[in-house]
């Protein structure tokens, strides 16, 4: 469950800050995150945090936000499964809504351009060698067919033996095995390595937006980099990780203490 969390927390910051807005069902009020399109389907770990909360709610009630328990989680996710640690800041409150045109429209889809990759990201304040950094949490992970097909059919800026395994469990047809997973990284796909580079070098990058980082562009040196510099990318990407827990948090009076993540008190 590692990658997903890690995940979460990634859709949750791109989305009006690092706010638990993710977390929250559906209301009368406001249409939840959960159903948009880069979360439908997809998303997942929910029951994990609110077990989390349920137990940390028991030792020190309504202390603890839905939305520092994502930020930890995150952090613990990437040490569990192998990857550098970082000092979580805390302090972050729950939003009391959220907001599914911003996960519709913040949050970049498999499909997107180098260039849109880095403008999605400096929408945010975040550069593109933090966009590039943070892709490499792709380094655990797995995507669903519909999102690798174009590319692994399409593409051919792909290495063809790649191509062909990914094609046995992902038909040509839409609609058929939409939904069979494979791993974001080829050769260790539950642990966090700079391997991703390297595949994207050896152009076996699993997604259009994976491969958009090493294809002739300005990113590519930073690429090459990390395939072979595995302490410079863990660093690198502890630091960007506390970076994007920093996007527009709400604090002081803002928001709440959540007692249960899914729904506002």
């Amino acid at each position: 469950m590692g990658a997903s969390l890690v995940r979460l927390f990634y859709h949750d910051c791109f989305v009006n800050g690092c706010d638990g807005s993710i977390l929250l069902d559906d209301t009368a009020n406001f249409t939840g995150e959960k159903n948009a399109a880069p979360n439908k389907n997809s998303a997942r770990g929910f029951g994990v945090i609110d077990n989390i909360k349920s137990q940390v709610e028991k030792v020190c009630p309504g202390v603890v936000s839905c939305a520092d328990i994502l930020a930890i989680t995150a952090r613990d996710s990437t040490v569990a499964l192998g990857g550098p640690s970082w000092a979580v800041k805390v302090g972050r409150r729950d939003a009391r809504t959220a907001s599914l045109s911003g996960a519709n429209n913040n949050i970049p889809p498999p499909t997107f351009s180098l260039s849109s990759l880095i403008s999605s990201f400096q929408a945010q304040g975040l550069s593109a060698r933090d966009m590039v950094t943070l892709s490499g949490a792709h380094t655990f992970g797995q995507a669903q067919c519909t999102n690798f097909r174009a590319r692994i059919y399409n593409e051919t800026n792909i290495e063809a033996s790649f191509a062909t395994t990914r094609r046995a469990s992902c038909p040509s047809t839409q609609g058929s095995g939409d939904r069979n997973l494979a791993p974001l990284d080829l050769q260790t796909p539950t642990a966090f390595d700079n391997r991703y580079y390297a595949n994207l070098v050896s152009l076996k990058g699993l997604l259009h937006s994976d491969q958009q980082l090493f294809s002739n562009g300005s990113t590519d040196a930073q690429v090459t980099s990390y395939a072979s510099g595995a302490s410079s990318f863990a660093s690198d990407f502890a630091a960007a990780m506390i970076k994007l827990g920093d996007l527009s948090p709400l604090t002081g009076s803002s928001g709440e203490i959540r007692k249960v993540c899914s729904k506002v008190n």
